[in-house]
């Protein structure tokens, strides 16, 4: 599996498989890719998808095997038996693990996990057929694709907030549960026609899904948690980008990461017959708005949240313009203080305090990353002063009832005790605020 002296490494040679589909993909748009299903087993593919499955972490699926299980039985020989599987025709995916994750809302969201095995040949299969459809994604797509991120479709929104007063804020009614598994691998088809690369996606639609001991069939959706799903799902929603490009551009801007997606318009008809057009292209997909959280937003009135930011407008000092805002939303101030009480709850006072800021430190470093972009700067202050009067309460409570002298010792040892800032002077938004002043001269 490993390149020998002299020899690219494995990645490189993936990587440069991947340019040449992108680019056959890019050159002849409505090329039909068919000697593909022999790549996904290549040792160079399937020894690059296992290390970024790792990369991944993730815990075992129905099988129980973990990670380090396969890492103690020896990576050499589990991806040889997947590549023979793959070789023969004799792979079959099993059922995905179903495990619920708390929202912030107090409701569960179902996620499936697949086991390390079919994750590492989704993930080779991906690798291989990724850059064909990449080649066709829209600008506006910005979800789980290659050098795109949720800061990048932030900024676009705030970017064309700058002439848009509605914006039509859409809510797929369960996305990822509903995605018609014929219409999904006809969309596939358009792009690919390998039979056993087809039969490879059917497979992992139909696998079913384990949840208390007890399997139940798959007819539609896709499993959030699956490698492979973030890429189907683009691939589906795909036909709303290209019916905006193609037809319906003109009535505003549509900004998409995943199936989260607003379009910004300049008027308030414009916005009501943009959400009747997409109406139309859901029922095409055979898709549902969600009818209560899916609404016209009027900018000079009220605001909406897009990818955990809010987004409003308000008057600038210094022009009198309205100009749109964005920092983290209500929901992602709940959350992050939950997760920080969590951790420096008095039930947790026994612990090292040591231990209390490891903990601390990633969920802290976590969420600055996030929202350090837009003006963001007020709200990472007060969570900083938030974790300062937890901090202070797990200080006391580990040290117990001393008297004023724990008290005045706790400035010093939080100076000391390595924990993180949500605010960072010089970092936290500042390349945002030099493009926005560039940004305010052109908006009226």
């Amino acid at each position: 599996m490993h390149a020998g002296n002299g020899q690219s490494h494995p990645i490189d040679n993936s990587r440069q498989l991947q340019r040449k589909l992108y680019l056959a993909a890019k050159k002849c748009r409505n090329r039909r890719f068919h000697a593909l299903y022999d790549r996904i087993f290549r040792p160079d593919i399937l020894w690059r998808a296992w290390q970024e499955v790792k990369a991944n972490r993730g815990s075992a699926g129905v099988d129980g095997v973990s990670l380090e299980e396969v890492e103690r039985q020896g990576v050499a020989s589990f991806l040889e038996a997947i590549r023979a599987d793959l070789k023969a025709g004799t792979y079959q995916p099993r059922p995905v693990l179903r495990v619920y994750v708390p929202k912030p809302d107090g409701r569960q969201r179902p996620l499936g996990i697949p086991t390390v095995r079919d994750r590492v040949v989704q993930q080779a299969c991906r690798i291989v057929i990724e850059p064909i459809f990449e080649a066709n994604f829209q600008n506006h797509s910005y979800g789980f694709r290659p050098r795109r991120s949720a800061a990048q479709a932030v900024r676009a929104v705030d970017k064309v907030l700058l002439r848009g007063w509605w914006v039509v804020d859409a809510d797929i009614q369960r996305y990822f549960d509903t995605m018609d598994h014929e219409l999904l691998l006809t969309l596939v088809k358009r792009r690919v026609s390998d039979r056993r690369v087809l039969k490879l996606l059917r497979q992992w639609l139909k696998a079913g899904v384990m949840e208390e001991e007890q399997w139940r069939a798959t007819e539609v959706g896709s499993p959030q948690g699956g490698v492979i799903s973030p890429l189907m799902a683009n691939i589906y929603l795909h036909v709303l980008d290209r019916y905006w490009t193609n037809q319906f551009s003109g009535l505003g801007t549509l900004v998409r990461y995943a199936d989260d997606f607003v379009i910004v318009c300049r008027s308030k008809m414009a916005a009501q017959r943009a959400l009747e057009e997409v109406r139309q292209i859901m029922k095409k997909l055979r898709l549902t708005l969600h009818p209560t959280k899916t609404r016209l937003v009027e900018m000079n009135r009220e605001g909406f949240e897009f990818l955990g930011f809010h987004f409003h407008k308000r008057t600038d000092r210094k022009t009198g313009h309205l100009l749109p805002y964005f920092g983290p939303g209500q929901k992602a101030m709940k959350t992050v203080r939950s997760k920080v009480r969590q951790i420096t709850d008095r039930g947790r006072k026994r612990l090292p305090l040591a231990r209390i800021v490891d903990d601390l430190n990633p969920v802290i470093r976590g969420w600055r990353n996030y929202f350090s972009v837009g003006n963001s700067t007020k709200k990472l202050k007060d969570l900083d002063r938030y974790v300062w009067l937890r901090a202070r309460k797990s200080f006391l409570a580990n040290q117990g009832n001393r008297g004023g002298r724990q008290r005045a010792g706790f400035p010093t040892w939080f100076e000391r005790s390595g924990v993180e800032h949500f605010y960072q002077p010089g970092v936290c938004g500042t390349g945002f605020e030099r493009s926005r002043k560039k940004d305010n001269r052109q908006a009226v």
